[in-house]
């Protein structure tokens, strides 16, 4: 089993990677909530038909909640009806949730848990590639709006998180491939020349080293107050093309597109050249993801969503290469972000 630390002081916890890491859950639990006397166990219906599902034991008694699949769950009415069943079991402030899934379950437990009684703790259970490499470490929660994706949420550390490898076998290939869009986005995060070498290494070790990026800034900004927002390379674009309708796009395909719009839209901005676009491109179509946007994009209905990014301060903002490698850019011109959509096919 591989431990990654995430170094926040009091609230410091660790990432378990490795192959039957669910095995761990109870003694994850026991160390690090020792008065805890129940749990909410929080997942998807299809995934307690999963053989492993049956290993799922906290170590206390549990209920489990299942919440339906898909990115559209995540509503605020899917936490309210979370936060009355916890209730309604007698889930305390001193007891636990642990969710039990990819990206979609560790959002909406998470933030039913920072709610729950202004705090519950929790621990994540990371059963998809993309939650394992990102959404359940670092302590981002929340769920969207019709304006926006992940517009209400709440920073809330969970206590442990255990990314289960062996799971990760009884996912569909473009589930698969969702969480390889993460990590293409690692691959610029390193600061060494990115390429795809991370594909060369045992999938315990791939997860690991994603992991261990994630920890680094997490730790150094919890709360995205200033460097934490590389973490959202590739992202800006990605949000507004799950949050335009019609787009049949996975979280970690709508991101592969984003970084490479990202990459076209800095060398507008002369912050790099071509060969470095080139690299954007083939580091990408390494890791089997599209590099194009989706046929009919429409370009002012992206930018329309891009402008309500969280990163944003009354300005357009981008997290775009450069000279000092990929940082925060403010005050784009929305017409280099237009310019930019119809230089990848999107309709103006």
């Amino acid at each position: 089993m591989i431990h990654v630390p995430v170094e926040l002081g009091d609230r410091r916890y660790e990432v378990l990677v490795g192959d039957g890491a669910r095995g761990e859950l109870p003694r994850a639990v026991a160390e690090r909530l020792p008065g805890a006397r129940r749990a909410a166990v929080v997942t998807q219906a299809s995934l307690t038909d999963q053989s492993w599902f049956r290993d799922v034991d906290p170590g206390l008694p549990f209920e489990v909640h299942t919440v339906a699949d898909g990115e559209e769950q995540k509503t605020p009415e899917t936490v309210e009806g979370l936060c009355r069943a916890f209730t309604r079991m007698g889930l305390s402030r001193a007891d636990v949730v642990v969710a039990v899934g990819g990206g979609v379950v560790t959002d909406i437990a998470g933030f039913a848990a920072a709610v729950h009684h202004r705090g519950t703790a929790y621990v994540n259970l990371a059963t998809s590639l993309l939650a394992q490499v990102d959404a359940a470490i670092g302590g981002k929660t929340g769920v969207n709006l019709p304006e926006g994706k992940n517009l209400m949420g709440a920073f809330w550390q969970p206590a442990a998180v255990l990314c289960d490898t062996q799971v990760l076998a009884t996912l569909p290939p473009r589930e698969l491939a969702c969480g390889r869009g993460e990590m293409a986005k690692y691959a610029f995060l390193t600061g060494d020349r990115p390429d795809a070498s991370l594909l060369d290494l045992p999938l315990d070790r791939q997860v690991a080293a994603c992991v261990a990026i994630k920890a680094r800034v997490v730790a150094a900004d919890e709360r995205e107050g200033g460097g934490r927002a590389v973490l959202n390379y590739g992202h800006t674009l990605a949000h507004a093309l799950e949050a335009v309708s019609g787009y049949d796009l996975r979280h970690g395909e709508a991101v592969a597109v984003g970084l490479m719009y990202a990459a076209l839209l800095a060398r507008r901005l002369d912050r790099i050249d071509d060969a470095r676009v080139d690299l954007h491109r083939r580091v990408v179509g390494a890791f089997d993801l599209p590099t194009e946007l989706p046929p009919g994009a429409d370009a002012l209905a992206l930018l329309s969503f891009m402008t309500r990014d969280k990163k944003a301060h009354q300005d357009l903002t981008f997290v775009l290469d450069g000279p000092k490698g990929v940082e925060v850019v403010r005050g784009v011109d929305p017409a280099d972000a237009l310019a930019t959509l119809a230089e990848m096919g999107a309709d103006r």
